[in-house]
């Protein structure tokens, strides 16, 4: 069913075999992406909404939230149940700019294509207060609340072909296309490790 978004690689040499581009991650995830709450909290703030008491409500903000739970660019983990897939239109379009050129790059590098999964996303008042029931470390200051921000493994990846890629490749990729787009004043990033991902929020 992706045979007519996702075509393979278009630049070929002389003799017709495929241009593949090399692989370079990025030298440390924890330098490239450093953008820690006391960066990304004020972001959230400027551009998000104000937080929704429950999901309830978030069925009455549709007018400043945009539902991000179907695309053909990314994913979202089935397991996610702490927060819900709405996003500020400019968080849903960053959102989909990284899953679509996460795509092209695997196909320009000739890997086998996937799509990034995206474990978490606007969290309710009531999500952030049962999250901070069962761990204490959860900030009640979440970036999460204002619909800016999401986060995305680099540990799992869904295949869109029979053939799985190797997961480092594809968390090198991942990493030079949100390193692009970091540098393109586009967003803050911070890497966690705890919960591996990547914690991103739109500028």
């Amino acid at each position: 069913p992706y045979t007519t978004l996702f075509r393979s690689p278009s630049f070929r040499h002389a003799d017709g075999t495929p241009i593949r581009h090399r692989i370079y991650s990025v030298p440390s995830y924890a330098n490239c992406f450093p953008d820690v709450q006391d960066v990304q909290f004020p972001a959230a703030v400027a551009n998000g909404v104000s937080p929704v008491l429950n999901r309830a409500e978030a069925e009455l903000r549709m007018s400043e939230l945009v539902y991000i739970g179907a695309s053909p660019y990314y994913t979202i983990d089935p397991q996610m149940n702490r927060s819900i897939p709405y996003l500020v239109p400019k968080a849903s379009l960053l959102l989909q700019d990284i899953g679509r050129a996460f795509i092209d790059s695997l196909q320009v590098k000739g890997l086998p294509l996937h799509r990034v999964i995206v474990s978490s996303v606007l969290r309710t008042e009531a999500d952030v207060a049962r999250l901070r029931r069962s761990n204490h470390n959860a900030t009640e200051q979440s970036c999460h609340l204002y619909g800016t921000t999401f986060d995305i493994k680099y540990n799992d990846f869904l295949p869109l072909t029979s053939k799985e890629g190797n997961s480092d490749k594809l968390k090198y990729v991942l990493s030079e296309v949100l390193r692009d787009l970091r540098q393109q004043d586009r967003c803050f990033i911070k890497y966690e490790m705890k919960e591996p991902c990547f914690h991103i929020t739109v500028r």
